[in-house]
């Protein structure tokens, strides 16, 4: 065969392979049989052996890719546009008031919106650059995420072309990774041949899945990518978002079949009740809908809050629940000293979660809800997320129930606990369990993102009085844990280079890694915003603090307390004398 005879056959089986995957994957709907399209990707891959300078960029084969070297993690990105979260709705009179909000903001008397499914995956955003994608990145905390291109290029429904012609020069889709529930089942069944712990729910199996280290192995789990927007565009510019999805279906892109447009409340509410009917009949899983201002110019004159677009909001499904008993309760101490009644249940399936602890919240609230030792209780997954108990049955009761009191010392430390409103609080900056808290909160992802530092592992190191507070972490030394049980030279020196490697930080990640009182992602993002630099936020006073849009008196407070401490000013200079270098925004 002719070298020109042998481009163009490589060029048309690059698009009937990826025609067909189109079929299968996107479409539901094959038209040649496995044996055949098996065929067709064998001639390819002989082709492409023969011929390596002619393999096409999108060509199906390219889709799987090395896998990373040990140690090496995934790149942080920053989004093109911030990827925010949407604020969540648990009743008929919270979308009517949404619903009269946004009326009042644009000053009309209707608003058209469109109703989508609210897919329970991780979200990733994919950039296009001339139809040919460049960069698949999870969502991580909004602004910057994780690159996890070759991954992502492994999804069959993904595609590495957009399909038709012309396509812009570039534009960001935004959509969600899932795990089918029948690929759930089974990749559990792998995990637990092979002796692995197994996932709690096809939401974090997705997630655990894309940031494999290995493509293969994501390529294994055959994870699905249903497309429900986009971000920045360039040659493109749509006027709704219906518009959005209808093109995001004409590219190649998987889009639920169950998206509606909607122009009056009563038929958002109902979209929402048929989508609770049919939810366990889908192939994956779904714990809301999403209501979206339809025309775009309407949504940009809408805006965002600090948090979440005002354009926008997620209409959550009913909590689900189960039965079980109160074997125990016990308390917790968090890392902000937030010392919380926590009941040890008779194990559960909630959603396909086993559930063996939930949160009592506070002393207050237990003894409202009037939950003893030995009850027979309702358990629920607020948000299919947080288990909590929401009644007890107090006709069920034996009269072998105990009440329970809450204890006046920290069990960590035994100090005396201190009341702050509803709370009980241990004021003991050094205690055990707040240290422990504050340092798995530093390693974690939405912080200085450190691998390795789990809690069996910072409790060892604490034991071994190698981590005293959180900016021990800068000063581990090799020659110290390759001296401790199951620990190696090597397994000590790739924790000290993963240490070194995330010492430069985001002045809202490190602001998140403190353990401030109140302070979560969302306000060390607006603290960091207004602030600019560490200094700066330092010196400020409660009232300067306070006066920040978004930041309330409480939160001004502990903010103003924590830098105040002397213990904290110190675990703070240690840190930046150990060589974190803090970046402004």
């Amino acid at each position: 065969m002719k070298e020109e005879e042998a481009r163009n056959r490589i060029a048309e089986l690059v698009r009937l392979v990826n025609e067909h995957d189109y079929r299968y994957y996107v479409l539901d709907s094959p038209t040649i049989t496995d044996t055949e399209y098996d065929a067709l990707r064998r001639e390819l891959k002989t082709f492409e052996a023969k011929y390596p300078r002619f393999v096409l960029p999108d060509s199906p084969n390219r889709r799987v890719g090395p896998p990373r070297a040990r140690g090496i993690g995934f790149p942080s990105v920053r989004h093109v546009l911030p990827m925010l979260s949407i604020s969540d709705a648990w009743s008929e009179e919270e979308i009517r008031a949404f619903h009269q909000r946004v009326k009042k903001l644009v000053d009309l008397s209707g608003v058209t919106y469109v109703c989508e499914p609210k897919y329970d995956g991780l979200s990733c955003a994919l950039i296009y650059e001339h139809g040919v994608l460049v960069r698949g990145a999870t969502r991580g905390d909004g602004r910057q995420g994780e690159d996890v291109t070759p991954n992502v290029r492994t999804i069959h429904s993904i595609p590495v072309r957009l399909r038709g012609d012309p396509t812009p020069p570039m534009v960001e889709i935004r959509g969600e990774v899932l795990m089918l529930k029948a690929d759930f089942k089974r990749v559990n069944e792998d995990q637990a041949k092979a002796g692995q712990p197994l996932f709690a729910n096809p939401r974090n199996a997705a997630a655990g899945s894309l940031r494999q280290l290995d493509p293969r192995v994501t390529a294994s789990r055959h994870l699905l990518f249903c497309g429900w927007g986009i971000g920045k565009a360039k040659g493109w510019q749509p006027k709704a978002q219906w518009e959005v999805l209808q093109q995001l279906i004409a590219w190649g892109f998987r889009v639920d079949s169950h998206i509606r447009i909607c122009q009056m409340v009563d038929k958002i509410l109902a979209y929402q009740r048929e989508m609770a009917t049919v939810r366990e009949k889908m192939s994956f899983e779904i714990d809301g809908v999403v209501i979206k201002v339809n025309e775009l110019a309407l949504q940009e004159k809408l805006g965002n809050t600090a948090h979440a677009p005002r354009w926008a909001i997620a209409y959550k499904f009913a909590s689900r629940e189960a039965t079980t008993k109160v074997l125990d309760i016990i308390v917790q101490v968090g890392r902000t000293g937030i010392v919380t009644p926590v009941a040890v249940l008779k194990p559960v399936y909630i959603s396909g979660v086993l559930v063996e602890r939930a949160t009592l919240h506070t002393v207050g609230l237990l003894r409202e809800k009037d939950i003893r030792i030995g009850d027979s209780v309702m358990v629920q997954r607020a948000g299919d997320v947080i288990p909590e108990v929401a009644a007890s049955m107090v006709s069920a009761r034996t009269g072998k129930e105990r009440a329970f009191r809450m204890p006046t010392a920290c069990p960590a430390c035994g100090v005396e606990l201190r009341r702050e409103g509803a709370y009980r609080i241990c004021p003991n900056a050094a205690c055990p369990a707040q240290v422990q808290g504050r340092i798995i909160q530093l390693a974690s992802r939405r912080a200085f993102n450190i691998q390795g530092l789990g809690k069996k592992v910072v409790n060892q190191l604490m034991t071994e009085n190698l981590l005293k507070n959180p900016a021990d972490v800068f000063m581990l030394r090799v020659s110290d844990l390759k001296q401790l049980s199951d620990w190696r030279s090597k397994r000590a020196q790739n924790l000290v280079d993963e240490v070194v490697r995330h010492k430069r930080i985001s002045l809202e990640r490190f602001i998140n890694a403190l353990s401030i009182r109140g302070v979560g992602p969302q306000v060390a993002r607006i603290l960091a915003e207004h602030f600019r630099n560490l200094a700066a936020m330092r010196g400020a006073t409660v009232e300067e603090i306070a006066a920040i849009s978004g930041i309330g008196p409480v939160v001004a407070q502990s903010t103003f307390n924590f830098f105040r401490e002397i213990r904290n000013r110190k675990v703070v200079n240690k840190m930046l004398a150990s060589g974190v270098v803090i970046v402004e925004p």
